[in-house]
Order: C-alpha cells, then sequence, then structure tokens
C-alpha cells in the first residue's frame, strides 16, 4: 500500500464518505462531485477536449478518431444521479494516454430528472449514432465505472441477445450490476467501504428506478444474457459494498463462454482509478486496463499494407 493511499484512505472514509451520506438530494451531490472532481484534476482537462453530439446526445472526446481507427467509450459512474464528461476528465486523459487512443466520454441523462430507462436508452442511441457515423464495434472498447460500468455492460448484454455486432472488448471499474442489492458484499463489507455510503442504497434505488423492476437486465446487467461476448476485464476492490457485483458478474459472463479477466485489489476506495493524479495504484490499474485494451482491437493496417 503506498503512502498516498494510506492518506487519501483516511481523507475519502472520515470526510468524503461523511460528505456525500449528507447530502440533501442529487442535485447538491453533482456540485459536490464536481467540486471533488476539479480538486482530483488539480485544474480543468477537459477544456482541452472536443466537444461533439451523436445522436443529439453530447459527448467529450480527448480527442476525435481519425476514420477507422479504434477508440475507447467510456461511459461515467455517479450513481445515475451524478457525475459528467467533466468529472471524469482526468481518468479518461491518463487512460487514453496509456491506450494510446482516444476516449469518448457521453454526457448521458441522470435521474431523477429522467429515471431508468434513460440512461440505457441514451447508450443504446450513441452506440447506433456511432455505427451510422461509420464506425466498426470491433474496434471500440466498451467500459466504464461503478454506474457507468454498469449502463456498458447492460448495453453488451442487449448487443448481445439482438445479435448485432459486438464491440472488441469492454471492460468495467467496480460495476454496478445489480440494483436488486443481492450481493452478500452489500452487508459485509459495509463497515470496510471507503467511500460510498451504503445506507444510502435504497434512497438512491428509489430515485433512479421510479418504481420499475431493479431486475431488469437494462438497469442490473447481472441478469442480462451475454451470448458470444467478447474479452471482458474487471477490476474491483475486496473491501468495497460492489465487490459482489463484479464476482458474480465475472462468473455470470464466464458460465456463458466468454473470457473474463476479474482483478481483485486490496483494500482500496470504489473506483480508485479516478485518482491517477494521486494514487500509484489508480496508474497501475489504469495501465493494465489500457494493455488489455491494446491487446484486444484489431491492430491499425501499416502504412505499407
Amino acid at each position: 500500500m503506498s503512502w498516498q493511499l494510506k492518506v487519501m484512505r483516511v481523507f475519502l472514509r472520515q470526510i468524503a464518505r461523511r460528505s456525500l451520506a449528507r447530502q440533501p438530494d442529487s442535485y447538491a451531490a453533482r456540485a459536490w462531485f464536481e467540486r471533488g472532481a476539479w480538486l482530483n484534476a488539480r485544474g480543468r482537462p477537459y477544456l482541452d477536449f472536443t466537444p461533439d453530439q451523436i445522436a443529439g446526445i453530447p459527448a467529450l472526446w480527448t480527442e476525435k478518431p481519425a476514420p477507422g481507427t479504434p477508440f475507447i467509450l467510456y461511459f461515467h459512474g455517479g450513481g445515475y444521479v451524478m457525475g459528467n464528461p467533466r468529472t471524469h476528465a482526468a481518468l479518461a486523459r491518463y487512460l487514453s494516454r496509456k491506450a494510446q487512443m482516444p476516449v469518448l466520454l457521453p454526457d448521458y441523462r441522470l435521474a431523477p430528472e429522467h429515471p431508468f430507462p434513460a440512461a440505457f436508452d441514451d447508450a443504446r442511441a450513441l452506440w447506433q449514432g456511432l455505427r451510422a457515423q461509420g464506425h466498426k464495434p470491433e474496434q471500440i472498447a466498451l467500459g466504464g465505472d461503478s454506474a457507468g460500468g454498469g449502463i456498458a455492460l447492460a448495453l453488451l448484454g442487449h448487443l448481445c441477445t439482438e445479435t448485432q455486432p459486438l464491440p472488441g472488448c469492454a471492460f468495467a471499474f467496480s460495476p454496478f450490476t445489480d440494483l436488486t442489492y443481492s450481493g452478500a458484499s452489500i452487508r459485509e463489507n459495509a463497515k470496510s467501504e471507503i467511500l460510498l455510503p451504503p445506507q444510502r442504497l435504497e434512497q438512491l434505488r428509489t430515485r433512479v428506478l421510479n418504481g420499475a423492476d431493479p431486475a431488469d437486465p437494462r438497469i442490473s446487467p447481472l441478469f442480462a444474457r451475454f451470448p458470444a461476448a467478447p474479452p471482458t476485464l474487471i477490476q474491483v476492490a475486496r473491501s468495497e459494498i460492489l465487490r459482489d457485483d463484479s464476482r458474480r458478474m465475472a462468473a455470470h459472463l464466464r458460465d456463458q463462454g466468454a473470457q473474463v479477466t476479474l482483478q481483485e485489489w486490496g483494500n482500496l476506495p470504489h473506483v480508485w482509478q479516478f485518482f491517477p493524479g494521486w494514487l500509484p495504484e489508480a496508474r497501475k490499474a489504469l495501465s493494465d486496463a489500457a494493455q488489455f485494451i491494446r491487446q484486444q482491437l484489431p491492430a491499425l493496417p501499416s502504412a505499407g499494407s
């Protein structure tokens, strides 16, 4: 464990987790997240990104890809109620540099103004919009963190069951895959969880679902089908409440024939990959993810081919 992680663990547990638990509503939580992201990034790296709109959905590119080149489609986390491309700009910039390819960050709709299935519908529309622009699915690495990881896996399940062309690979950081909250780690890791306040989970589910079935595979991809799914990487901390969302998701994918790499890390905060400017553990995890992506996506043709 790095000394930086030791310091951050104290800060997140004693200050950030308590502060997040006190936010009165989703709007206050969004402002809280924006401030934290600004401190994490030590500025506004998204100012150098390229804005775009795909199928009516705003998005940011770390840089626009050349036609026919691979890129990463990354859905930000935030419990479906907060976060945006700006909050995840530091993570995207680091991942882009390590993977040596652009990252696209969609600004999907959030609850409670836009409850389920708005985020999934935006993800599906964005995927169709990318294909309409001529991007090849096999040249896209599909991923995200927390709720964004859930969106990425839900979209993957939809593409698999609809026998549509699939991304070249998928990856997820501490994905939120089961809104029925049936994983044992929700209870077992309630004390060891460093960042997420477990007591707010029921309230979050109410805001996001607005009465919908929590087992719907469009919000809980643990219950989706994944025939012919591409290679998938999942990273999770053993100490977090969503640990079993990852473990069971990996087992579910493997049961259907997918090649899955599950990386379980130690006593780390939920989505520690969010802190590449501060934590060596974040940089190592993102470097591992970048290596996985480069191994799976098709190599670009050489100039002489």
